[in-house]
């Protein structure tokens, strides 16, 4: 870790509880990793305080929302220059639509999962708001047949 931080066993075990459930009770996790409730809760803070942990989220059912298309998809842009990139990414990152969205090495220059209702709503994302960008030179669209793992 960073700055001499360093994970033991015991916080090893508090965060894969907590990515399991992030909403245990203090003491139901400290019972599950062998500690009392006071220690266990300063070893989580300390976690949360080092940048170890950044966050608690709820799983939310994409189909349950209506986001039940998955895709992902390649996108190599035509410019290096620093203006456009940032313009290209901070136009993608505001879609709705964009669950994950990444800077790659080497090809392709950026890497982003979709969720959407339909092919229809995918097709409406990506000829109206994805190729309309400037930087895009092209994309391609790797829909998901089925999860097998997904974490976090």
């Amino acid at each position: 870790m960073n700055n001499g931080f360093q994970l033991d066993a015991v916080d090893r075990e508090i965060l894969f509880h907590l990515s399991q459930d992030g909403r245990l009770t203090n003491a139901e996790l400290a019972k599950r990793v062998g500690l009392t409730s006071p220690p266990c809760l300063r070893r989580v803070k300390r976690l949360e305080e080092a940048g170890v942990v950044t966050g608690y989220r709820a799983a939310v059912n994409p189909e349950a929302v209506g986001c039940g298309l998955k895709v992902f998809i390649d996108v190599e842009i035509y410019a290096n220059d620093r203006k456009t990139v940032e313009e290209f990414e901070t136009a993608v990152a505001s879609c709705e639509e964009v669950v994950e969205f990444r800077r790659m090495y080497g090809r392709p220059d950026h890497s982003t999962r979709v969720a959407v209702a339909d092919h229809a709503a995918y097709e409406a994302f990506a000829t109206g708001k994805l190729s309309g960008l400037p930087a895009v030179l092209c994309y391609t669209s790797h829909l998901i047949m089925k999860t097998i793992k997904a974490t976090g």
